[in-house]
């Protein structure tokens, strides 16, 4: 997998102050992305072990809430596996850190993958321009969805994430 940035400190990617990680790798081509430097799977830096040291020393700090993975698309099918791994392990080193996704797939497509297991938020839907809209939170356009992904695998049916 590679990516091309850890923000650390970030308020615009989920709830709270966040890590964000911006992996490579996205085959939606969203007319309108505000990132289509990601789309390149083989784009950025490799995702090695000092960047994962990195990104762990950020989450290791009391004031952030938890880790974001975005981009390009974290569920891009080659970044599937990385990205499961690094949730699991984020998950049993920072079990009170929440972890959020950005994907350009809809949750009906991708609720069975076992890395939904480590995901607390999920925004889903790819990003249309026709429907973006600046003022709303945390997402681009109107289509896509803020899901509480543990809620919705536990009761079976789609729960929208509402901030506390």
């Amino acid at each position: 997998m590679h990516y091309h940035n850890i923000t650390k400190d970030d308020m615009l990617n989920g709830e709270g102050l966040r890590v964000v990680l911006w992996v490579a790798g996205c085959s939606h081509g969203c007319e309108g992305c505000q990132n289509p430097i990601t789309w390149d799977p083989d784009g950025g830096l490799p995702f090695d072990e000092a960047a994962e040291a990195e990104l762990l020393a950020a989450l290791n700090q009391d004031y952030i809430s938890g880790i974001t993975f975005s981009g390009g698309d974290p569920l891009y099918i080659g970044n599937r596996p990385e990205v499961e791994r690094l949730a699991k392990k984020i998950r049993e080193t920072f079990p009170e850190k929440n972890i959020w996704l950005y994907t350009g797939y809809r949750w009906e497509e991708i609720s069975a993958l076992p890395l939904m297991a480590y995901i607390d938020v999920l925004v889903d839907g790819k990003f249309v321009k026709d429907l973006k809209d600046t003022k709303l939170h945390w997402k681009g356009s109107f289509n896509q969805r803020i899901i509480d992904v543990q809620k919705s695998l536990q009761n079976s049916s789609l729960y929208l994430y509402a901030a506390e």
